[in-house]
């Protein structure tokens, strides 16, 4: 990436008022988590929490809101259900690891068809959009982050090379933003693309997509347009991975490790928009 294109991405990051309060930074909510997969909603709540949303609520199974209710006691949880309340929330994002049960499948559709704010999909949402080829109910502007097998699920591609070409089309079909994520994540919407340059091989593990949602996710409910939002975190992501590799190994990194260098990221960008000035 060159310097011009750096100082681009990193102008999209918002500067942050020194009177604001929690309700400035939006209501994010996320549908993540099952049993045996609650890490996925772990993970995802806390990536989005360091990444500047006001409020975070997570939709999880009843029996399982402990597991989250202990290890991200900022986060508030609410229990998964097709009535409920979605209306407080200025974005969404749903997936990570919730299952493929048929009650699951349910929600998603219901779910996907009547949310009103921007929204964020993923894993095994994006697996039942496939299977139940839903995808004529995703509304405009909505994200989805697909890695390749399920891109491949989704739109029926081969390759690599197949895929960006058929992810510009379709994200410009649909007029919504498609995140393919990578050794460089590919960003586009209505024909606009973005290569990201950041990160490294220590993402090459479970969970990073997870937390790439997460931070999303928390943009989105801050006001961010859909693909600014897609660029400004997957550069983050992959910004702190990097920052991450100071400590650790690509092999031992894991993902709590990027998480916890999100705030040196953020740091580091802004380091470049006043340099910039």
């Amino acid at each position: 990436m060159d310097q011009k294109e750096n100082i681009a991405i990193c102008s999209l990051l918002k500067k942050r008022n020194p009177d604001s309060h929690k309700g400035n930074y939006g209501h994010a909510l996320i549908i993540a988590g099952n049993y045996g997969k609650m890490g996925a909603a772990v993970i995802s709540a806390k990536a989005c929490l360091r990444s500047g949303v006001g409020l975070l609520t997570v939709s999880v199974p009843t029996d399982e809101r402990n597991v989250l209710q202990i290890a991200v006691p900022e986060a508030m949880t609410i229990k998964r259900d097709i009535s409920m309340n979605t209306c407080v929330f200025s974005a969404a994002c749903i997936g990570p690891g919730i299952g493929t049960s048929e009650d699951t499948k349910a929600f998603v559709n219901e779910f996907v068809t009547h949310f009103d704010h921007p929204l964020l999909i993923d894993a095994d949402a994006l697996n039942i959009i496939a299977f139940y080829k839903l995808f004529e109910k995703i509304k405009v502007g909505t994200i989805l982050t697909p890695h390749a097998i399920e891109f491949d699920r989704l739109f029926g591609t081969v390759n690599e090379e197949e895929r960006k070409i058929t992810a510009i089309k379709m994200a410009e079909k649909y007029s919504i933003v498609i995140v393919l994520k990578g050794h460089h994540t590919l960003v586009t919407s209505c024909g606009e693309v973005y290569l990201n340059q950041t990160g490294n091989a220590g993402l090459a593990k479970g969970g990073s997509g997870d937390a790439l949602s997460g931070i999303i996710c928390a943009f989105l409910a801050q006001g961010y347009p859909p693909f600014d939002a897609a660029k400004l975190g997957v550069y983050l992501h992959g910004l702190a991975a990097d920052i991450a590799l100071e400590n650790q190994s690509m092999e031992s990194m894991l993902i709590t490790d990027v998480i916890e260098r999100l705030g040196e990221a953020f740091y580091k960008i802004k380091r470049t928009i006043n340099q910039k000035d």
